[in-house]
């Protein structure tokens, strides 16, 4: 197993390269400029330029033919890529445009909001959806498996930021049981810890802190989690129905072993592996940030940060974190990949 961890590991560095070549060049080809942006359409040009160069927009992107002829071969790299690569091996990602700060450190503030309801989402995700998938197999062609089959379709379906929208409507602001917005309450001071703010508080005994945490985690996590909900339950029915046709479940059956023994310890256990495969990608999209649930209920995560990135050209913002993001998903599939062999034994990497 260490020779294929090491294997896939080593497979990384030519995807985050061909990522890097990617969240590089997009945010450029993508129409608006930075500078206008940041001066105002009433700027003058002789600013704006002035502006491009300070920050060095203005340089090429790629290799500087010009400068190499002009200043040696060693200006052929004084480029716009050549530095972003710079700040990446030196894991910093550069600073923002805007607000100057190191990306490195906007990335660690929000990595744990993001973190948080993403663990919040998945685990909603499958302590219902592998019950409700196993259920409806076992009484497949039922009214129950129907019922279970259109709420799945029903995830699905609904858009995600619509589904906030409708959460904030009922909950926040009919019923009032539940803020609308943000991860914590202005009113409570945030304890020093990890940035996890359920489990701060609980190392901290300060449980009007987590309970108060857990209010504002509860609409975001269900309105992303209804989608991984959804694809798990439909994956743990596909799978469980074609595991209860094998012929080692009739001949557990025709043994006299109990209905809850054979559909536990048989039928679920070897039914997992799509089903783990489905919860690390799924894990990993919204470890990536929930984009459209952190910026309807301002949730302070990756997400919605880049979004805000997006929308000024903060090019660093946008590199950095979409780099990351991307290093995150992959790892988040290799541990996926790795456990395999614990969920079935007879799996092996050579």
């Amino acid at each position: 197993m260490f020779a294929y961890a090491t294997r896939r590991l080593l497979g990384l560095i030519p995807v985050l390269f061909g990522v890097s070549l990617l969240v590089f060049l997009i945010p450029r080809l993508v129409p608006g400029d930075p500078a206008t942006i940041m001066l105002g359409e009433r700027s003058s040009e002789a600013h704006r330029e002035r502006l491009r160069e300070e920050l060095g927009l203005n340089r090429p992107l790629f290799l500087d033919l010009q400068g190499a002829s002009e200043r040696g071969v060693s200006a052929l790299f004084d480029t716009q890529y050549f530095d972003f690569m710079g700040d990446v091996l030196r894991l910093e990602f550069g600073r923002s445009i805007y607000s100057f700060i190191q990306v490195r450190d906007g990335l660690f503030q929000r990595f744990p909001a993001t973190v948080e309801l993403a663990l919040m989402a998945m685990l909603l995700a499958v302590v219902f959806g592998i019950p409700l998938g196993v259920i409806a197999a076992l009484r497949r062609g039922t009214f129950i498996d129907t019922g279970v089959t259109i709420i799945a379709l029903a995830g699905v379906s609904f858009p995600v930021f619509w589904l906030g929208i409708i959460f904030i409507y009922i909950f926040a602001v009919n019923l009032g049981w539940l803020p609308s917005s943000g991860r914590i309450s202005v009113t409570q001071a945030i304890p020093s810890g990890s940035g996890f703010y359920v489990i701060d508080g609980i190392l901290h005994g300060r449980w009007d802190f987590v309970v108060d945490a857990l209010r504002h985690l509860i609409m975001p996590a269900l309105a992303v989690g209804t989608i991984p909900l959804a694809i798990v339950v439909r994956m743990t029915r596909s799978s469980m129905l074609e595991v209860l046709n094998q012929d080692y479940i009739r001949t557990a059956s025709a043994m006299g072993l109990a209905r809850r023994s054979v559909t536990v310890k048989h039928a679920l256990r070897n039914a997992l592996l799509p089903v783990i495969t489905i919860i690390g990608l799924s894990f990993g999209s919204l470890l990536s940030g929930a984009i459209l649930t952190e910026t309807v209920f301002s949730w302070p995560g990756i997400g919605r940060w880049i979004y805000q990135a997006i929308a000024s050209r903060d090019y660093p913002i946008i590199q950095g974190g979409v780099l990351f993001v991307a290093f995150v998903f992959v790892v988040v599939n290799l541990i996926v990949d790795l456990s395999y062999s614990f969920i079935d034994p007879r799996i092996q990497y050579s």
